[in-house]
């Protein structure tokens, strides 16, 4: 069975929620506590053993690449100056050379396209897609857990939780099948569906673990939900060609393309650090 080395990060869209801070800056590197969205996805995804990062980038995106590259005028300022612990931090997470590939979606065409453009570099193998968008404060970081569990169910295995049945609209919303509390079949789905016509309120959240099989069907580049090419909609078809379960997983999720998502991740991220919790907790009791 083929190990699940690679990852895709959409990191294309436009961020127009988050305007006027995403003018000039991609989404993906608005900082939590001190640092940027789409590292926390990078480490998670390293803690869980992919060896390839693939990048699917857009316009202005050019922040993402050099914030995963040396910064030689900086790395060389912080030696001259003795700032040995800061220069240790900053080279510590860096992606090896080769480990990193970039490829552009050249418009915002939607989550299907984005990962549809990968796939020469991903070719024919199981594969990961993280969404940085969707933080997740956890003991084991979350695609460490699908990809351990993985060899027992193989197939493609979705990220999972609980939402309000009012919010079904914001969320591919699972049909479930078999439920043991942590792994539950996945017997449909539905993209975005009204909260009165969705068959539960199990939602997919941004960690996915596919076959390649996917790409046969984004390849047709159908439109679904907001005129766009939905991942959801690709991966209908494959239920029942090969497994297909939803994954609750341990940890709490933050939507941090919503500002109060975003606020709240912030918030709970600097309180679980040992050198920022005391003082941050003194800081929120001022303001409760």
């Amino acid at each position: 069975m083929a190990r699940v080395r690679k990852a895709i990060f959409p990191v294309g869209g436009l961020g127009t929620r988050f305007l006027p801070a995403t003018k000039a800056m991609p989404k993906e590197m608005l900082p939590v506590v001190d640092k940027p969205l789409i590292q926390y996805a990078v480490e998670e995804a390293r803690a869980a053993g992919i060896e390839q990062l693939i990048f699917v980038t857009g316009r202005d995106k050019t922040t993402i690449e050099d914030h995963f590259d040396h910064s030689f005028e900086l790395e060389n300022t912080l030696e001259t100056r003795g700032k040995t612990a800061e220069l240790a931090t900053l080279r510590e997470w860096l992606p090896p050379p080769g480990d990193v590939a970039y490829t552009r979606q050249q418009a915002p065409l939607g989550l299907g396209h984005a990962v549809w453009c990968a796939r020469d570099l991903v070719g024919n193998e199981p594969f990961a897609v993280l969404l940085a968008d969707d933080l997740i404060l956890s003991k084991t970081p979350c695609l460490k857990q699908m990809i351990d569990i993985y060899p027992e169910v193989r197939g493609n295995i979705v990220a999972a939780m609980e939402v309000p049945k009012a919010h079904t609209s914001r969320y591919g919303i699972l049909s479930p099948g078999r439920d043991d509390g942590r792994l539950v079949q996945v017997r449909g789905l539905v993209e975005k569906p009204k909260p009165d016509e969705a068959p539960s309120n199990l939602a997919v959240i941004g960690r996915y673990i596919l076959e390649p099989a996917v790409f046969d069907h984004l390849d047709k580049k159908k439109k679904g939900a907001g005129g766009e090419i939905q991942l959801t909609d690709s991966l209908i078809p494959l239920i029942g060609q090969s497994p297909f379960h939803g994954y609750r997983f341990e940890g709490q999720r933050f939507d941090c393309g919503d500002k109060i998502g975003f606020f709240e991740a912030q918030i709970a991220f600097a309180l679980e650090r040992a050198d920022l919790g005391p003082a941050a907790r003194e800081v929120v009791k001022r303001y409760s």
